[in-house]
């Protein structure tokens, strides 16, 4: 299993990558939408990237409550745990 510092790489690869962030905004605590200037569109995208590189079945419901990268990597890390097991 991977560690939520490499979680967090891996998301923020993704968001250089696909959604041109500056890497120097890209902190645990970041918001997506206010600090990150993402949308609606742009989370399911990131969604949907991070399924395909995980292979982890993410449903909406598990990240309706996520407003900051970390809170991304806190969801991938228990679905990948759950996965585990």
């Amino acid at each position: 299993m991977q560690t939520r510092d490499e979680i967090l790489a891996a998301i923020n690869a993704v968001l250089i990558k696909e959604f041109e962030c500056s890497p120097a905004d890209l902190k645990p605590e970041a918001r997506l939408f206010e600090d990150l200037d993402l949308d609606s569109i742009d989370a399911v995208d990131l969604i949907v990237r991070l399924q395909n590189q995980t292979k982890l079945k993410v449903k909406a419901d598990d990240f309706k409550s996520i407003r900051t990268l970390g809170d991304v990597a806190d969801v991938i890390a228990k679905l990948m745990a759950e996965q585990a097991q």
